[in-house]
């Protein structure tokens, strides 16, 4: 058998960007520290103003080959969940596919790194994995003395007014075994990568607006046949104070009325307080390779009733085992959730 040469298969880079100085940093440290950076195809969905005279990415990035660059003014913006929509839109049958945000950077050869990962994953029995996590964090004005070095994982924070599942990064407990990708509950929205048929097989909701989100991406992933994980390594640093950048909620006047629609969304499709199923478009809808119950009891969340079990409270890795308890002895382990200082 011909072995695989690493490095070779395109990945396809997806970067929502709105009003952000470090965008052209980012992309740089992406390029730079790539092992093959002309196996990168990138997309943007670059919201830009006039106003912001610094801001020539545009002038940069737009003649190159490997870049799709989609040209946004801020008033036509409708938020990130429309604009990963967008940028999903640019796929072209790549291998794999990174989603990031606008604010990270990179360790050396980090396209390897994550190769290597999915193929151990696929090697394990898993067709689809889906390594994302909550990185840790980097500050623009101190780098690189301020990475973090923590191994992080993504945690639930607790249940919105809305009923919506928040998440959190908090440390991996100690005594997880790190010599292989780590059994994950959530995806995080600035940091996923698998195969490029995710664009196809998941693709953001448009009217989704922020909150909401990341659950909504991850139980349909899930639902879809993905099993997530977070990296056993360091990949990337992500920059989470958003000090000296512009929200598109602070440009846009009504927002709060797409956020309603978002939240509304959100209930109809995990069912929370009883809502009615509304109509969704076939392409946002929960997957049909497991249920929402199946996600349920992997992750230890149980939507209607806000609710939780010891391990999800606990924060250790989750496994597929908990899909075949039978419904009546899992709701057992439930407990309300409530918020601890960690």
């Amino acid at each position: 058998m011909q072995a695989i040469q690493r490095g070779k298969d395109l990945i396809f880079v997806q970067i929502a960007s709105y009003r952000d100085p470090e965008l052209k940093v980012t992309v740089a440290d992406l390029l730079r520290t790539c092992s093959n950076p002309d196996r990168l195809r990138i997309g943007v969905c670059w919201q830009h103003t006039d106003a912001d005279s610094w801001d020539d990415f545009g002038a940069i990035y737009k003649a190159d080959p490997r870049f799709r660059v989609l040209d946004i003014p801020i008033h036509l913006s409708k938020g990130v969940c429309w604009a990963r929509n967008l940028v999903q839109q640019e796929y072209d049958g790549e291998t794999y596919t990174l989603q990031l945000d606008s604010h990270h950077r990179f360790v050396q050869d980090w396209d390897l790194i994550l190769e290597d990962m999915y193929r151990q994953l696929q090697q394990s029995g898993y067709p689809k994995p889906l390594i994302s996590v909550y990185l840790p964090s980097y500050e623009p004005d101190n780098d690189p003395e301020s990475r973090s070095y923590e191994f992080w994982q993504t945690s639930i924070c607790g249940f919105s007014e809305e009923g919506i599942v928040t998440f959190r990064p908090t440390r991996i407990p100690d005594g997880i075994p790190l010599h292989k990708p780590i059994p994950a509950r959530f995806y995080s929205g600035h940091f996923a990568f698998t195969t490029g048929k995710f664009c196809e097989e998941v693709q953001h909701d448009p009217r989704y607006y922020f909150l909401g989100e990341e659950i909504n991406i991850t139980v349909r992933a899930f639902t879809n046949g993905y099993d997530l994980f977070h990296p056993n390594r360091v990949i990337a640093w992500h920059e989470y104070t958003r000090k000296n950048r512009t929200k598109q909620w602070d440009d846009d006047k009504d927002w709060w009325q797409k956020d309603l629609v978002a939240k509304k969304r959100n209930k109809t499709l995990f069912g929370i307080n009883g809502e009615i199923p509304a109509y969704i478009l076939p392409q946002y809808r929960l997957g049909r390779t497991r249920t929402l119950q199946n996600y349920e009891q992997y992750a230890g969340i149980y939507f209607k009733e806000r609710m939780i079990t010891e391990q999800a409270r606990n924060e250790t890795p989750p496994s597929l085992y908990h899909l075949f308890l039978p419904r009546a002895t899992w709701k057992e382990q439930l407990m309300p959730f409530v918020q601890e200082e960690k």
